[in-house]
């Protein structure tokens, strides 16, 4: 089998493939490659073409590490017809690369349920297992149940919380309120000692995401029009995928000097999200990472706790990597030895978030 990779620089186009293709991501939309050139990385988009006939779509950014040396890497990619076209894409991949490209990671967008005896592969072709830039391990929500039926299939502390929020007027929905959005995210991600990108990534890809075939939206959950609790979420084809966000303490007062009764802000967030993207047409919800070792006495353990109340559908995105020249490996060990000391330097800890 042989593939060509076919550059285009329209973005119509090539978001027409990636919506369409029945393996896909909202990551290998142009809006997210946009949000990663103010990161000072390069996207570059192809379609995947078998005689003339276009199979698959893949957006690769080149990430220079030192001088000489640069990484390609498919975001949750590359978008297939098929993963039986991987060990394909290699080969296609390593006709476009450049001498200075050392490593091609894939992150193939085709979830594997996390259940004992269903195996994951350790390879496809060329490709290898191998470290993730994505969460690797997340739950995702099947859409195309009615409203009724998602609803009951919430855990009982969700539906109760859901229908407290309701009965104190929480109001959840989309909303264009970037700056409410940006306080919720950098308080979350200060409390739990978590990195994030300097905010013109989130605003380009918010405004990029939207502007070619795609959706970058905001949901927030608000009460007595206070935003306590959203995300952010990207969107391409049939499915949408919750990727930052999180809540506020409710620090407020009654009149009399009293706090405000807990309004259940982040369950009336998730499932007013998930009521959005049914609405629209979704049949995906992709709550975008829980940790693969669980620890409760980790923040991410009351964040795995909280999705999972709204879905028990635990799955697997594995990576997997292509060497294109000798200096791969010792590249895999220094990328590994960064994000060592990066966890070090802002947690205290040199284990990975997720």
């Amino acid at each position: 089998m042989r593939l060509t990779l076919v550059p285009t620089n329209d973005p119509r186009v090539y978001d027409d493939a990636v919506r369409s293709l029945p393996i896909t991501s909202a990551l290998q939309g142009w809006g997210y490659g946009e949000a990663r050139r103010v990161l000072g990385q390069t996207p570059m988009r192809y379609l995947i073409q078998q005689q003339g006939q276009t199979v698959g779509a893949l957006q690769l950014l080149r990430k220079r590490l030192v001088p000489g040396f640069s990484t390609l890497y498919a975001p949750r990619g590359p978008a297939l017809e098929s993963l039986d076209l991987l060990p394909a894409v290699a080969e296609a991949v390593r006709k476009v690369a450049r001498p200075t490209d050392a490593l091609l990671k894939i992150e193939p967008p085709s979830p594997i349920p996390a259940i004992e005896g269903v195996p994951v592969p350790e390879a496809f072709g060329p490709f290898r297992r191998a470290e993730s830039e994505q969460p690797e391990h997340t739950i995702i929500a099947d859409l195309t149940r009615s409203e009724e039926e998602l609803f009951a299939g919430l855990h009982s502390m969700a539906r109760r919380n859901v229908r407290a929020a309701q009965k104190m007027g929480v109001v959840a929905g989309r909303d264009d309120d970037f700056d409410a959005f940006w306080e919720i995210f950098t308080a979350t991600n200060a409390r739990a000692k978590l990195g994030a990108f300097p905010r013109a990534y989130y605003e380009t890809m918010l405004r990029e995401g939207s502007a070619h075939g795609g959706e970058a939206y905001i949901v927030l959950s608000r009460h007595e029009g206070k935003a306590l609790a959203g995300g952010f979420f990207l969107a391409m084809g049939t499915g949408t995928y919750y990727l930052f966000g999180g809540s506020v303490r409710d620090d407020r007062t009654q009149p009399d000097g009293t706090p405000f009764k807990d309004a259940k802000a982040p369950d009336a967030f998730y499932w007013n999200a998930m009521l959005d993207a049914k609405r629209r047409g979704y049949t995906l919800f992709d709550f975008w990472g829980i940790p693969r070792r669980l620890d409760e006495e980790k923040h991410s353990f009351g964040v795995f706790k909280m999705k999972l109340k709204f879905s028990e559908q635990r799955v697997w995105y594995p990576a997997y990597d292509l060497n294109l020249n000798a200096a791969a490996p010792a590249i895999v060990q220094a990328l590994r030895w960064r994000k060592t000391q990066n966890n070090l330097r802002k947690r205290g800890s040199a284990e990975d978030v997720l």
